[in-house]
Parts: C-alpha cells; structure tokens; sequence
C-alpha cells in the first residue's frame, strides 16, 4: 500500500521527492517506493525523514516502530543464557518457585531431578496450599513420544521409567487443593518451568540429555513476547493432556 501519510508530509512542507532524497542523502528512487509501494526504509532513514518534514515517526511508518518496540522489549525479557541445565544455580530454582504468588507450571518429560529433590517437592506444596495454582505435565510413559525421546538421548526405556519414579515422587502431594498433575504425548522442543511471569525455558537438543541443553531465563516486560509465546504452548499441551487422579 502507499504512504499516503509521507506524501502528505511532503506536500505540507512544500517539498519534492528529490528535496527529500538530496536532504538525506539517498536516491530518489527510493524515496518514491516509499511512497508508491509503501516500502519501509531503514530506521535512519525513516528518522532522517522524519525530522526533515517536521513530524513524528510514529505518524510516517507506525507499523516498522512497533515492530522495533516489539523485538526491544522482548529482547528485555531474557535475564540470563546457561549453556546447560546443570549449570542453573540451585538457588535459581529455590526462588524461582518461592516468588511464585499465583502459578506454578512445570511442563517436562520426566523432569526427574526436580522430583527427586524433597526440598522443591515439599515447597511446591507450601505452595499450593497456600492458594498458589500448582500444575505439573509429564509425558505419558507409555506414548511414542516418550519412546522416541527415549532413543534419542540414548536410555531407551529408561525415560519411561524417569517419568514412573517421578509420578511416585509427586503422590504426598496428589490430593491437594490447587495441585494438579496430567500427563501428555507431545513432542516437546522445550521443557517449561514456570512462576508468574518468571520463565526458565531447558531447549531440547538432539541426542543429547535435557540437563546438559542450554537454558533460558525470562521474565515478561510490558510489550514483550516471548513470555506470552512460551506460556500459550503450556496452556495447548495443558488441554490436551490427561488429569492423574489420587
């Protein structure tokens, strides 16, 4: 679509496309896709433009600015880079779920090492029973998917059985008002560990175990969106999957 709003601006100011190519130092060529076929040109020279007509931005290409908006804050949403699982402070985690005011979501196959951990099991059920919504999602033991991640990292059944211990490894806490615990058949690319607006994303890495896959931190910022994208994908595998009664 055209720019009907920069050529607007020029024929206020009084100027053709070559004033506005000769003032910004570009070819007037380019100027007129801008124009004519609604290109966007680079940020400075959608800046160069507009402080040559005297206008806001945000008025000539409001779309291009958001976009960069957009990514900048997403961008804000990332804390910290681990290069392993293993590598995350156990502190790390320990706050993680006690800043926890309102959620907790935890999306894995296994997700044996939380599990295993007494200490996080019991505050996962401080946690719900202090009001705090507390979900877990493991893989069905008996799917494909799980089958396959199994081949993948090299333990075969062995994922399978990770996944068997931590179920009995959440039983003190099934029951519990605010607690729930479902198991899914979807292929994951990520594990997801979730409180409130804090994020720890562990990549899942071909043929090689979750623990040695990089992590990320996020936490969400106003106009970001990588928080937001990773939390609908808990809520997809959520409704799909099947509740574990006590």
């Amino acid at each position: 679509m055209a720019n009907e709003r920069l050529r607007a601006a020029l024929l206020q100011k009084g100027a053709s496309i070559a004033d506005l190519a000769e003032a910004i130092e570009v070819d007037p060529k380019t100027v007129e896709r801008w124009i004519t076929k609604g290109r966007e040109p680079y940020r400075k020279h959608r800046f160069a433009t507009a402080s040559y007509l005297g206008v806001d931005e945000t008025y000539l290409w409001p779309q291009a600015l958001s976009r960069e908006q957009v990514v900048a804050a997403s961008e804000s949403e990332v804390l910290a880079i681990y290069p392993h699982r293993w590598a995350v402070p156990r502190d790390t985690w320990g706050r993680l779920f006690t800043a926890a005011s309102e959620e907790i979501g935890v999306l894995v196959y296994s997700g044996l090492f939380l599990a295993d951990d007494a200490a996080m099991v019991r505050l996962l059920g401080e946690k719900a029973r202090a009001g705090v919504r507390v979900r877990i999602l493991l893989g069905d033991p008996d799917c494909a998917e799980v089958a396959q991640r199994g081949q993948d990292e090299g333990v075969g059944d062995g994922m399978a059985s990770q996944i068997r211990t931590a179920l009995v490894l959440y039983r003190p806490l099934f029951g519990l008002d605010n607690f729930e615990l479902r198991l899914h058949q979807t292929i994951l690319y990520n594990s997801i560990y979730r409180a409130d607006d804090d994020l720890l994303i562990n990549m899942h890495v071909y043929g090689m175990r979750a623990g040695n896959a990089p992590v990320l931190h996020l936490r969400r910022v106003a106009g970001g969106e990588m928080v937001t994208t990773y939390a609908d994908s808990f809520e997809k595998v959520w409704a799909g999957a099947v509740p574990v009664e006590s």
